[in-house]
């Protein structure tokens, strides 16, 4: 169990009636760059995105831990939320399940980068050393920027310049721990019963396989939501649909 750290993160609201969504981003775009697609949801929930430390408009750190998210996350939490995680947001979401202090509502993960759950698949072990090299190798944010989508699987644009905020964005996602080191607390999430939803975009074997063993893991109903990549919730509609339904089940 995580020690619950004190929390002055920024966190961004929509919506004043219904159960409490808590959407908690992943690497590079935080807030509503990762969840704009969700922002109809508001009109049937209560939309909670922090935005994590390191990220803007918190102060920049040095370094980007998600057990240390993980329990910043879990102090935010309050009884009843629906908690939906995307790539490193999505690991931060599986610890902080096991470390809240309260009862969730229910638990979706889409993609986590988990990769050290499948490790003795040779093409898991290949994206591992791959990414680890890439991440040893100084670059400018804006090389940085570019190299990282392709090797997660997204297609999104890369200005030619960077704003303030995207660079300090970019940054913060250069020196996270690398997410295939979490080791995460099945047993304990087993025990909790929590109702868990994982997604996956159909587009690389290495992250249908850690959705799988997710699922495997925790009893989670599966959803493949293809025509993003690894951006799942770009495609709007239908992974709305997707977690309205889960939600509402």
């Amino acid at each position: 169990m995580g020690r619950l750290a004190p929390v002055s993160l920024h966190v961004e609201r929509l919506g004043e009636t219904g159960p409490r969504v808590v959407l908690v981003h992943g690497s590079v775009s935080p807030g509503w760059a990762t969840w704009s697609a969700q922002q109809p949801l508001a009109d049937r929930y209560r939309l909670v995105l922090p935005i994590r430390s390191g990220y803007p408009p918190n102060p920049p750190l040095a370094s980007v831990d998600f057990e240390v998210q993980a329990d910043e996350l879990a102090a935010l939490l309050q009884p009843g939320d629906h908690v939906v995680g995307h790539s490193y947001g999505a690991v931060i979401g599986l610890l902080a399940a096991a470390r809240a202090s309260v009862r969730l509502g229910s638990l979706t993960v889409i993609e986590p980068p988990a990769f050290g759950l499948v490790a003795e698949l040779p093409e898991a072990r290949r994206l591992i050393d791959e990414m680890s090299r890439f991440f040893e190798a100084p670059r400018a944010p804006r090389d940085f920027m570019v190299g990282f989508l392709a090797l997660v699987g997204s297609g999104a644009k890369v200005p030619d310049l960077l704003s303030p905020a995207f660079e300090q964005s970019v940054r913060a996602t250069m020196v996270e721990r690398p997410p295939w080191e979490a080791v995460f607390p099945f047993q304990a999430l087993r025990r909790l019963d929590l109702p868990t939803l994982v997604v996956s975009g159909a587009h690389d074997p290495v992250y249908d396989a850690v959705c799988d063993r997710v699922e495997e893991e925790l009893g989670a109903r599966r959803v493949v939501l293809a025509g993003a990549g690894h951006s799942v919730p770009r495609l709007g509609p239908p992974f709305n649909d997707a977690l309205e339904a889960f939600i509402g089940s």
